[in-house]
């Protein structure tokens, strides 16, 4: 009969779930006090005004700009508009054997997922 009783409050205690978010706090770099901390990079020290994870904030910031530059899906072998008529041949005869190597690739990678289910 105890035993249910302990069961039932640990259950009650153990899956209750409070409508607030988790809290967390982190100690601030240059003043040392702890201050309420979201995890967000721009989190800032309730006392001094300085932010908590100066790294994570650079961080994002590098993160969003390589995310933000422009990217090609297929490199290929750039054909300038100044190069001479015989370097263009030839960056062309280049360029076309990328592309078949790339269709070459495809096709077996394609045969190895059949062939696997």
């Amino acid at each position: 009969m105890r035993l249910g009783y302990v069961k039932r409050l640990w259950a009650a205690r153990f899956f209750h779930m409070s409508d607030s978010p988790l809290l967390a706090s982190k100690k601030c770099p240059s003043c040392q006090q702890w201050s309420a901390w979201q995890q967000r990079p721009d989190d800032r020290c309730e006392h001094c005004g300085a932010l908590l994870d100066p790294q994570a904030l650079e961080s994002a910031i590098a993160r969003d700009a390589l995310a933000n530059q422009k990217t090609s899906s297929v490199i290929l072998m750039e054909i300038k508009p100044t190069d001479g008529p015989v370097v263009r041949f030839f960056k062309t005869i280049v360029r076309g054997g990328q592309l078949a190597f790339a269709a070459i690739m495809t096709f077996i990678l394609w045969l190895v997922a059949a062939v696997a289910g």
